[in-house]
């Protein structure tokens, strides 16, 4: 009888987990973060996000930092620019890229290295139309990809 109680409970889980992906409201694809860098704590991490409705990214949160935030990279007068932002729109249907040099995830103050080949888990939280939340939370592998002149990892500065 115990062994079916909790035969019961796991299918139950499991059709829960189905309808949930199913009722997503952001299909999250080619999530990424890049391995962190000797000496530094911070580090980026990347997707593609495609909303059903019109949504916003609000926030994400990461017990592998001590802080995360969406951010924006922009070259103003020659010069690249980082900044964190508040919310990222997400018009519904339409893809949004979350890549170097660009709108991006920041894991900051690092509670241990992210190495390669690894995961780091992250939840990222939305906001539809009405302001009503829903968190996805998502184990994102840790590439070792090198930095570049666009990256958010090296010389992270607003």
């Amino acid at each position: 009888m115990k062994k079916l109680f909790h035969t019961a409970v796991l299918v139950g889980a499991l059709i829960s987990g189905a309808a949930l992906a199913q009722t997503a409201p952001v299909e999250v694809d080619g999530a990424w973060a890049r391995a962190s860098t000797p000496g530094r704590k911070v580090t980026g991490v990347f997707m593609r996000l495609t909303a059903k409705a019109d949504s916003r990214l609000v926030g994400v949160e990461s017990p592998a930092a001590g802080s995360a935030e969406v951010h924006a990279m922009k070259l103003e007068d020659g010069i690249m620019k980082m900044r964190a932002l508040p919310a990222l729109d997400l018009p519904a249907g339409q893809t949004v890229e979350l890549k170097p040099g660009s709108y991006h995830l920041m894991l900051l103050d690092l509670k241990a290295p992210l190495v390669q080949d690894s995961t780091v888990p992250i939840t990222l939280v939305f906001q539809d139309a009405k302001a009503a939340q829903s968190r996805i939370g998502l184990s994102v592998p840790v590439r070792n990809a090198a930095p570049d002149a666009a990256s958010p990892v090296d010389g992270h500065k607003h």
